[in-house]
């Protein structure tokens, strides 16, 4: 991934890094070993650059919603599980977004009562901005769930329907239905193994808010922590952070506190995203996040902002436009997550403004359904990576997991095809390249997390972070790329999934 040297045809490694290609004198390697990789490719490691981690290692252990096409099918798999649940415990589960159900419909608490009964139950939607409770769920509340940001969605009653949104959802779950730590530690040990196994050295977290920090750090004191973490914290704790004097950077070469997270607007699948026609949830405003990213400079620390809606995004760009003059002196690298729909006059000012878009390849093909019901007059503003990288932006690619699922080479395959299952491509006109594509998970993911002189690219100096895979991802024609496979992984020169030698 390095322009003037695209290619090598051997790589030295010593310790945990790179001292080498071809002809580096035998003395500088650790030891005489040579890894023959039989015809196979080796890339720098994969680098997912928005994910929940614990959120996304949790929903391995739940019941899993994506994909169903009805009601009756989501209340099918709900019914299944409920049987395993213990005394005293929650249901939980994941992934179920109403758009996609056929007929049109609504959950309600009422149908999750008839399977689930006494059993506290909470359903976090697709895009983890709503969630649907039963009534056992609900009575944990004691009838307190509005909260500014928040919907709380009611019948013709008004009693609540079970559905909670944006603010709501989020304080509901914080209160009532959090995991245990020693939970998220657990499921985040197996997410690890899982992450590798996907050829995965590098994440950038985004559970900041649910202790995703310290789940790390007990990962890594008993020696499981096998990715680096660029990691979130909310905005809300840049006093606490301020105030004990840590800075964006500080912490391991495996864990680092990295940066603030703030949230514009809601999203397209719950139809909270904020738009110019004057729709959609307002979490955070111009002027709010204006302060937010000050107050964050004078701590040390850069800003992701949220934005899905165009009014939403155009509203980032301007309060960063705002507070340029603070920021781009102290180099921050400044994000904006998602950027799902952008009006045309906006798409040119990430790269003016020095602003990384931190999208999600997978999320075009996985929302165009929905995309093309809710977005239909927008749909040239949605999803617009090749414009966004043609204007000259940096671009990186994340997952969004457990959005979607933590797969970077599925996020490779949906950037250049803009399909992940049988139908043609959508709006191929903002298909990538795989080289771009690749380049959004490695080089510009590094980047973000100013580790652009340490990983990123196979180059003397950096460390030794790579995936092998089975074939070269620039050497096949593009419907090819679904094809190829992880095969192993290292990381610092430690080989972290499935050693050598292959079959």
């Amino acid at each position: 991934m390095e322009p003037s040297l695209p290619l090598a045809r051997a790589l030295a490694i010593a310790g945990e890094g790179i001292v080498g290609g071809v002809g580096t004198h035998e003395t500088a390697l650790a030891s005489p070993e040579t890894v023959d990789l039989g015809g196979r490719c080796v890339v720098p490691g994969l680098n997912d650059a928005h994910v929940h981690f614990p959120t996304w290692a949790l929903a391995q252990r739940e019941v899993r919603l994506e994909g169903t096409r009805s009601l009756d099918e989501a209340l099918a798999r709900v019914r299944d599980a409920a049987g395993g649940v213990r005394e005293g415990g929650w249901l939980r589960g994941r992934g179920w977004r109403s758009a996609d159900w056929t007929p049109a419909v609504e959950p309600t608490k009422e149908v999750l009562d008839d399977i689930t009964g006494p059993i506290p139950t909470i359903l976090t939607a697709r895009d983890s901005h709503s969630c649907w409770l039963n009534s056992a769920a609900l009575a944990l509340a004691d009838g307190d769930l509005a909260v500014p940001g928040g919907v709380v969605e009611v019948d013709s009653a008004g009693e609540p329907t079970g559905v909670l949104r944006e603010e709501s959802c989020w304080r509901y779950r914080d209160l009532h239905a959090a995991p245990s730590f020693q939970e998220m530690v657990e499921a985040s040990r197996e997410g690890v193994r899982l992450a590798n196994a996907r050829g995965v050295t590098a994440v950038h977290d985004k559970d900041g808010w649910l202790g995703a920090f310290e789940v790390f750090q007990a990962l890594e004191h008993e020696g499981s922590l096998t990715l680096r973490v660029w990691q979130s914290l909310p905005h809300e704790r840049v006093g606490d952070l301020a105030a004990v004097g840590l800075r964006s950077g500080f912490g391991s070469p495996l864990l680092r506190l990295g940066y603030l997270k703030a949230f514009m607007d809601g999203t397209l699948g719950s139809q909270t995203a904020r738009m110019l026609d004057g729709s959609g949830v307002e979490i955070t405003s111009r002027a709010q996040l204006e302060e937010i990213v000050r107050t964050a400079a004078a701590a040390g620390f850069p800003v992701a902002v949220h934005a899905i809606g165009d009014l939403a995004n155009r509203e980032a760009l301007d309060a960063f436009e705002a507070t340029r003059s603070v920021w781009e002196p102290l180099g921050f690298r400044q994000r904006i997550e998602h950027a799902q729909l952008l009006a045309p006059e906006d798409v040119g000012r990430f790269a003016s403004l020095g602003v990384a878009a931190s999208v999600q390849f997978s999320h075009a093909p996985s929302d165009r359904d929905v995309a093309e019901l809710f977005w239909a007059d927008k749909l040239d503003g949605a999803y617009a990576f090749r414009s966004l990288w043609e204007s000259g932006a940096m671009v990186a690619n994340g997952s969004d997991a457990p959005i979607e699922e933590l797969d970077p080479l599925a996020g490779i395959v949906a950037g250049v095809l803009r399909t992940l299952d049988e139908r043609p491509g959508w709006r191929t006109e903002q298909a990538l390249t795989a080289e771009q594509a690749l380049r959004a998970t490695t080089v510009t993911a590094a980047w973000l997390a100013r580790d652009e002189r340490r990983r990123g690219k196979l180059v003397p100096g950096h460390y030794a972070d790579l995936t092998v895979l089975s074939h070269d991802p620039l050497d096949c024609a593009p419907e090819q790329l679904p094809e190829i496979e992880v095969v192993a992984t290292m990381l610092g020169g430690r080989w972290v999934h499935n050693p050598p030698p292959w079959g």
